[in-house]
């Protein structure tokens, strides 16, 4: 590896961290995902040798393009939304989840309905303290799909209509990117616009340090992985990569009201996670730790049981079965607008997949007998 690639000097550029900044600003909801993807291709395009985008948004770029074998390393670029479902006479606006959007978090939040004329400021309207527990007897509202709406400042159904606000308009919460102490970003849709920004800086370390790989290299960007990994399983059937190393978020479990017990020991700033789950194979997991300890990456476990939950299992299962690996982010308060994630594990990550990446070949056997 190059020397600007090591541990112990940051080899991410003021561009990279400019592209990552923007690119999780940016709205890229489920079914809606443009936006993002174009920000995303216009940034990976110098790095690869040609992209292609699939019919429901699934970008593509590739390396090498002309070798056989075929590797992919992944991540998706969707994130949970909501739907406008109804307009009331008086101007307010029921909806529906487009992913798995927590009630908990939503009142009082601010978001942008991505309407026909263009973005529509507005928030979660929630009743004052006050005037929930007026009967001491009374029982705490919880939010849920029916008590919750959307406040646009419009004064009724005509007036939300003259803003081009509609029937199944995409919602998204506006908190965008920012800093805090000691290495952490908090941002929205780290899940899973962090793995985009990854998958990206390793094909732009492959081209800065002029490695050549013996296979075809694909750089996948998926759409639709939050509603049941609709994206990845389309681009695994078109692709049929021989290997697949996938990067998602995974919970860190170090903060209140998480067992771990049920969901494992992982931290944020303490490296990627690695996970036995029968879709992960076992021979390539095993290069992978073993690279991961070559190399000084620091890495964490988890045990995933009958599904991982991410865009893994489209690639494993997908064609004639296919070699796939999973390397996770840790994360803290997923599918909130305050996710966050630690600078060290970014760092640790993209190094575990370049150097994964240099490390196989068309040779590498992978055979279980």
């Amino acid at each position: 590896m190059a020397a600007n690639t090591k541990s112990n000097k940051s080899f991410l550029t003021e561009n990279s961290l400019r592209f990552f900044k923007t690119y999780i600003n940016n709205p890229s909801p489920v079914g809606f995902e443009s936006g993002g993807q174009k920000i995303w291709l216009h940034y990976i395009n110098e790095y690869v040798d040609k992209h292609f985008i699939d019919p429901y948004g699934t970008a593509v770029g590739i390396i090498n393009p002309d070798a056989k074998f075929k590797v992919v390393i992944e991540a998706h670029a969707d994130e949970i939304s909501w739907f406008v479902n109804y307009i009331t006479a008086d101007g307010l606006l029921y909806l529906k989840r487009n992913g798995g959007v927590d009630y908990q978090i939503a009142p009082a939040q601010r978001v942008i309905i991505h309407g026909k004329k263009g973005p529509v400021k507005a928030v979660f309207g929630w009743p004052a303290i006050h005037t929930r527990l007026g009967n001491p007897d009374q029982k705490e509202p919880q939010p849920k799909a029916d008590n919750l709406w959307l406040d646009c400042g419009a004064r009724n159904k005509k007036e939300v209509e003259a803003l081009g606000v509609h029937i199944g308009a995409v919602v998204t919460y506006q908190e965008g990117f920012d800093e805090l102490a000691n290495g952490f970003y908090v941002g929205r849709a780290f899940d899973n616009r962090v793995g985009g920004f990854m998958i990206a800086e390793v094909a732009r370390l492959l081209k800065e340090n002029k490695r050549k790989l013996p296979y075809s290299l694909y750089v996948v960007n998926a759409v639709q992985e939050e509603i049941g990994l609709r994206g990845a399983e389309m681009i695994a059937r078109r692709i049929k990569p021989d290997i697949a190393i996938i990067t998602d978020v995974t919970h860190d479990t170090t903060t209140p009201l998480i067992n771990k017990n049920i969901e494992g020991d992982v931290q944020c700033g303490k490296g990627p996670s690695l996970s036995y789950a029968p879709a992960v194979h076992n021979k390539l997991l095993s290069i992978v730790e073993k690279i991961a300890a070559g190399k000084k990456i620091p890495v964490q476990w988890r045990a995933l049981s009958r599904s991982t939950g991410t865009d893994t299992d489209s690639f494993a299962y997908a064609n004639d079965g296919c070699p796939s690996v999973l390397i996770s982010m840790p994360l803290r308060y997923m599918h909130t607008t305050v996710e966050m994630i630690h600078k060290d594990d970014i760092e640790n990550t993209i190094r575990l997949m370049y150097e994964t990446l240099l490390t196989l070949t068309p040779k590498t056997n992978l055979s279980y007998l």
